[in-house]
């Protein structure tokens, strides 16, 4: 028997989902994984599983926990290391973290998460500015703690918040500096990463969403 469940949307689209069970896995909880298939634009399938009506949602050993960025800190009480040890780098990963959860919607909306696209797309003028600021985010941590992530060589919160946008920037092919694309290129060759895009190439057909794949 498990300590409980975690319940994602469609992992070929679902970046919040995403966010959720990279921290879970990395503290190793012992959770089932439940997948609702998304709908597209709406929460009909969720509504009434999930204390919000949205993905991700965990419940472990009678804790109920939702949204990504609670999820990360949960998880980070049983495993303290996906926080940095030191103070002001915690901070600073705190920080990064919100901004990322809070932020950067023209990039969500000129390109949604899809697993499975490789293609280019029209670049907005707001679309550019969040990949700058993401760049920079990127320069400053990867230089001040050595990489190859964004607080040394170790995969922790903040990196589980900034790899649904590594997916979006590799799908979608926008102009990157090499730094940026090299901690793309990192945070693709996790294992985890790894294992969440084969297990999004393994979902049935039938949840392609003609909205995301134009079908």
């Amino acid at each position: 028997m498990t300590d409980g469940r975690l319940i994602i949307g469609t992992r070929r689209y679902s970046s919040w989902s995403l966010r959720g069970w990279l921290p879970v896995r990395l503290a190793k909880l012992d959770v089932e994984e439940v997948v609702i298939p998304l709908a597209g634009g709406g929460t009909s399938a969720i509504k009434g599983r999930t204390p919000s009506d949205l993905v991700p949602y965990l419940e472990h050993r009678g804790a109920r926990v939702w949204e990504s960025l609670a999820i990360c800190e949960y998880c980070a009480e049983q495993a303290p290391g996906l926080w940095p040890e030191d103070r002001a780098a915690r901070a600073h990963a705190r920080s990064i973290a919100a901004e990322m959860h809070a932020g950067f919607r023209d990039l969500r909306s000129t390109m949604p998460m899809n697993l499975g696209r490789n293609a280019s797309v029209a670049v907005t003028t707001g679309c550019r500015a969040d990949i700058d600021r993401i760049e920079a985010i990127l320069r400053e941590a990867r230089a001040a703690h050595g990489g190859p992530f964004l607080f040394g060589s170790i995969f922790g919160n903040a990196d589980a918040m900034y790899a649904p946008v590594v997916a979006r920037l590799l799908s979608y092919q926008p102009d990157l500096g090499a730094d940026a694309l090299a901690y793309c290129n990192s945070v693709r060759a996790h294992p985890l990463v790894a294992a969440w895009y084969e297990a999004a190439a393994a979902e049935p057909k039938e949840w392609l969403l003609t909205k995301y794949e134009g079908i």
